[in-house]
């Protein structure tokens, strides 16, 4: 997530021991929060020290009170995961633009076409049936972009802006307004009431309205879960293993500071750390195809709630 994310244990395990070195109890919980948390600063490799971003660039937007837009360590790996999409994706599109037609792409570009296809075929068009194809674009995109933002997480001085609740939250606010606005497109504007005031067909006007009064309240609040549902299974999955990483390097000092042998207590913890950090790869790819996946159902969803 933050600095050093690529050699947690290591980094972990330095700090918590300059500071045991310099006479202060080893806070573990202080040390792991410090490299999560975001901030106006990036730490740079080796003796380069640390980035401070500007702050200060208040405006005041009225009723919203005044908002700070200084950029931060999150929002500087949000922009440089959407750099590397572009560097990715415009180069491979040129060259499948000079392919002779019917010749498939080698190299990276084959491997980008399957998974493309894959998307398309098995995930956007199984789930969204009719018209798929005009939300492909939007969920590629989405898969991409969340995949390079966990996967920076995981390089040395990295940090994963997915680690960040308000950037989950704003990638899962941009999902609900797609799903809404498809299904006002989709069914009408009276067709997408009825999914909010919904009465049985028969029923009889004496029982249909408390029926709509009932369930009108769940309705909505069902809405608002799918958003915020998605919001926290991805801002807790990419937190919670970068805290496991770091809490690992933490144990080295730890178990050197109560007397235990800090030899294999090292080689442990960095083995463990070391499985860890192969999981949250496989993770990393996994919570950006079920966004994706998660995405599709919602507007398959909606678009067909009749």
């Amino acid at each position: 997530m933050s600095s050093l994310a690529g050699v947690p244990s290591l980094v972990a395990a330095q700090e918590a021991a300059e500071h045991a070195a310099e006479g202060g109890a080893v806070n573990l919980g202080e040390l792991i929060m410090h490299h999560l948390a975001d901030s106006h600063e990036i730490e740079l490799p080796f003796f380069l020290g640390v980035l401070h971003l500007p702050t200060g660039w208040n405006v005041n937007l009225g009723p919203l009170g005044v908002v700070d837009f200084a950029p931060t360590k999150h929002v500087v790996f949000m922009l440089l995961a959407a750099v590397l999409c572009l560097l990715v994706f415009i180069p491979l599109a040129g060259k499948a633009r000079r392919l002779e037609p019917g010749k498939a792409p080698a190299g990276v570009g084959g491997g980008m076409e399957a998974m493309i296809l894959y998307f398309r075929d098995e995930i956007v068009r199984k789930n969204i049936s009719h018209g798929a194809d005009a939300y492909v674009p939007y969920i590629l995109t989405l898969f991409f972009f969340i995949l390079f933002m966990n996967l920076l997480g995981l390089v040395p001085w990295g940090s994963s802006a997915t680690g960040n609740v308000s950037v989950t939250m704003a990638l899962a606010l941009c999902t609900l307004a797609l799903v809404e606005l498809s299904g006002m497109q989709a069914l009408g504007v009276k067709g997408y009431l009825h999914t909010i005031f919904f009465v049985p067909e028969g029923m009889p006007a004496l029982g249909a309205a408390p029926i709509t009064l009932l369930l009108a309240p769940v309705e909505f609040v069902g809405k608002l879960t799918k958003p915020f549902a998605l919001t926290i299974r991805l801002f807790a999955n990419m937190m919670a293993g970068h805290v496991l990483i770091f809490a690992l390097g933490g144990l080295v000092v730890t178990m050197g500071a109560i007397g235990a042998g800090t030899v294999a207590g090292g080689i442990g913890a960095t083995a463990l750390a070391t499985f860890v950090m192969v999981l949250e790869v496989v993770v990393a790819f996994l919570q950006a195809g079920i966004f994706a996946l998660l995405t599709s159902v919602f507007v398959g969803l909606i678009r067909h709630a009749h």
